[in-house]
C-alpha cells in the first residue's frame, strides 16, 4: 500500500454512501465490542467512526491513541448519534505508532498548562481548540493580504539581519556577522520608507525581534508585524486602512469560521465603526479627572492604559501625541509643533499599533536625530534616500499576535504563536 488518500475526512458526506474512499488520520478514540472495534479518526478537515471486523482487528492490537492509520473502506449508514455515516474497513495499514502515555492529552480532557503545552507544541495541535487558533490565524493572514492588495499595496520583503539600529534604542540583539557587528531587525521602518520611492505603498508581514526583559502575556522577544508604508498619504489617512483592515478581519472570520470559534468556545463579535478617536489631550483629562497626575509630554504607563481601557473597552485610537514621546522619523503638526501626527491603536489598555506621518525632509530628519541623541552618520544609507526625491508618506505597525489575542478572546500572546519566543523560551 501507498501513503496517498482519495478524500480528507470533511469531504465524506453521507449522500456517499455505497463508496468506496481511502482516508488517512489519526485514532482519537478506540474502542472494542467483541469482534468489532470502533475507531473515531480524525484528519485536519474532520472526523469520522470506523469500524473494524474479522482480522483487520489483528492489525490494530495494542495500538495507542494518535497512532496514524491508513483506511481502504466503504461509507455506509450509521447509528451512531454522533456521526451522518461510518466507514466500514476493509484494509488496515499502520503508519505510525503513538507511544502511551503521551505528555499531555491532546483531546484537552485533562487539561494541561500553557508550558507543558508548548514543550509538545506539535501534538497540542492535535487539540481542536489549539488547531482552531492557527486556522484562525492563517484567515487573518489571509484577510490582511486581501485588504491591502486591494488598496494597491504591494507586498515586499526586508531584510532581517541588519549593520545599524533600525530605530536607535538598546532593545536589540547583537550578533557576529562575519568578524562586524549586525543585529536583528526590531522593525522594517526605514527600508519601508525608502520603498515608497518606487513603489509607493508597500507592506510586510515578518517576524521581528526586541530584546526586551519583560515577564508579561503580551510581550515577546519575536514577534509578528504587519507593516505598511504609503506615499501621498496623512496619518488620518493610514488609520483609515487600518481600520478597514481590522474591520474585514472581524467579518471575515466571524462568517467564515463558525467551527472554530465553537472549538475555542468565543464567538467573534465584529466591532461598531468608525472606531472612537481620542486626542492625547483628551486622554490626559480623563486621567487626570481619576486622579492620576499626569502632565502634558508625559508618556502613559501601563497602568494609566488600564483606566483608560475600562472607559474605552474596545477599539479606540490615541492621535495626536507629543512629538518628544514619538521617534525620530515622525512628523510634527503645522499649527502646533509640539504636537505630532500620530496615533497608536488600542484595544482596551493594549497597544495594537503604533503610526504616523513621517519626515520627507532630510535637512529636519538630521536635526530631529540631533535632538533625540542619535548620530546621524549611523543613518547615512537610510538619509541618502531621501536626497532623491521622498515623497511625504506615512504608515504604521501592527502586531499580529496581539490582534490575534483581541480576536480569539485570549489574554496570553504565547496562546497565538506556535512556538513563542520570551526571555525563559528558547526551546523547542
Amino acid at each position: 500500500m501507498g501513503f496517498g488518500r482519495t478524500h480528507d475526512i470533511g469531504e465524506v458526506s453521507s449522500e456517499m454512501i455505497g463508496q468506496k474512499v481511502i482516508l488517512g488520520g489519526w485514532i482519537e478514540d478506540l474502542r472494542k465490542l467483541g469482534k468489532i472495534t470502533f475507531l473515531t479518526i480524525r484528519d485536519s478537515t474532520g472526523i469520522t467512526q470506523v469500524i473494524v471486523k474479522g482480522e483487520q482487528n489483528d492489525k490494530i492490537e495494542g495500538l495507542n491513541r494518535q497512532s496514524v492509520l491508513r483506511i481502504i473502506g466503504t461509507v455506509q449508514e450509521t447509528r451512531a448519534k454522533d456521526f451522518n455515516f461510518e466507514v466500514g474497513a476493509e484494509e488496515i495499514e499502520v503508519l505510525a505508532k503513538a507511544i502511551h502515555p503521551l505528555p499531555i492529552d491532546p483531546l484537552g480532557r485533562l487539561e494541561s498548562n500553557i508550558d507543558n503545552r508548548l514543550n509538545s507544541r506539535a501534538l497540542d495541535m492535535r487539540n481542536q481548540k489549539t488547531a482552531s487558533i492557527f486556522k484562525l490565524r492563517h484567515h487573518v493572514l489571509s484577510s490582511i493580504r486581501k485588504t491591502l492588495i486591494e488598496k494597491k499595496f504591494i507586498e515586499i520583503n526586508t531584510p532581517k539581519i541588519i549593520g545599524s539600529a533600525s530605530e536607535g534604542g538598546a532593545n536589540l540583539f547583537s550578533l557576529d556577522y562575519f568578524g562586524k557587528t549586525a543585529y536583528l531587525a526590531q522593525s522594517p521602518q526605514l527600508y519601508k520608507e525608502q520603498m515608497t520611492i518606487g513603489l509607493e505603498r508597500v507592506f510586510e508581514i515578518a517576524s521581528f525581534y526586541r530584546a526586551e526583559k519583560s515577564h508579561t502575556g503580551r510581550h515577546l522577544s519575536e514577534f509578528t508585524s504587519v507593516d505598511i508604508e504609503a506615499a501621498f498619504m496623512d496619518y488620518t489617512d493610514v488609520m483609515g486602512v487600518l481600520e478597514s483592515l481590522i474591520m474585514e478581519v472581524f467579518k471575515f472570520t466571524s462568517t467564515n469560521c463558525k467551527d472554530e470559534q465553537k472549538s475555542i468556545g468565543h464567538e467573534i463579535k465584529v466591532p461598531s465603526s468608525p472606531f472612537e478617536q481620542l486626542t492625547y489631550g483628551k486622554v490626559l483629562d480623563e486621567l487626570n479627572a481619576a486622579d492620576q497626575k499626569l502632565e502634558f509630554g508625559d508618556d502613559l504607563q501601563d497602568s494609566h492604559l488600564r483606566i483608560v481601557g475600562e472607559r474605552h473597552p474596545g477599539f479606540y485610537f490615541i492621535t495626536d501625541w507629543p512629538l518628544k514621546l514619538k521617534p525620530f522619523y515622525i512628523r510634527e503638526k503645522d499649527d502646533d509643533a509640539s504636537l505630532s501626527r500620530s496615533f497608536d491603536l488600542q484595544y482596551g489598555y493594549l497597544e495594537l499599533s503604533s503610526g504616523g506621518t513621517r519626515l520627507h525632509d532630510p535637512e529636519l530628519l538630521k536635526s530631529r536625530l540631533k535632538e533625540q541623541g542619535l548620530d546621524p552618520s549611523q543613518f547615512a544609507d537610510h538619509l541618502r534616500a531621501f536626497d532623491w526625491g521622498m515623497p511625504p508618506h506615512a504608515g504604521w505597525g501592527l502586531g499580529l499576535d496581539r490582534l490575534m489575542t483581541t480576536l480569539v478572546g485570549l489574554d496570553n500572546i504565547r496562546e497565538v504563536v506556535l512556538y513563542p519566543r520570551d526571555p525563559d523560551r528558547l526551546t523547542p
